[in-house]
């Protein structure tokens, strides 16, 4: 009996299935991706992630954090960037990825640190987005945090 007690201490807990990403998924994926990419995923990103999932997804800051874990949860699983980007692409408007890309530079500017790992990541995501460079640029502009 203490042998099947121990096994059941040392089994790992089952996973739970992710959903499917949808666009406020990928949004949030690639948000936690680009705040990963320079291996230093600081308070301020999350936070900056933490806000923008809120807001987009009219969301009060626990729903936003358990969906930013699910956005974890699906960064460390899920292969490509560009699949979540073409997901977004045929998701929504210009308009919304255009949104995207400037909340992309949130995440990339929240720590005081412009990491070229982190730009290389989001000038990935405008191509696959479909986003004029020059729209880019404004919303980079746009994207500056007091």
């Amino acid at each position: 009996m203490f042998e099947r007690l121990l096994t059941l201490f040392n089994s790992p807990a089952p996973r739970q299935a992710l959903p499917e990403p949808d666009a406020k998924l990928a949004l949030g994926t690639l948000l936690v991706r680009t705040a990963m990419a320079d291996k230093a995923y600081v308070f301020e990103e999350v936070q900056q992630i933490d806000k923008i999932l809120a807001a987009a997804n009219a969301l009060n800051p626990i729903e936003a954090a358990r969906m930013r874990a699910t956005c974890e949860e699906l960064a460390r699983q899920l292969p490509d960037d560009t699949d979540l980007a073409v997901i977004i692409r045929d998701s929504v408007d210009y308009a919304e990825r255009l949104g995207t890309v400037e909340a992309l530079w949130r995440v990339v500017l929240a720590d005081g640190v412009t990491d070229t790992r982190e730009a290389a990541l989001v000038d990935l995501v405008e191509d696959q987005l479909g986003v004029a460079r020059s729209d880019s640029e404004a919303a980079r502009a746009a994207a500056v945090i007091p």
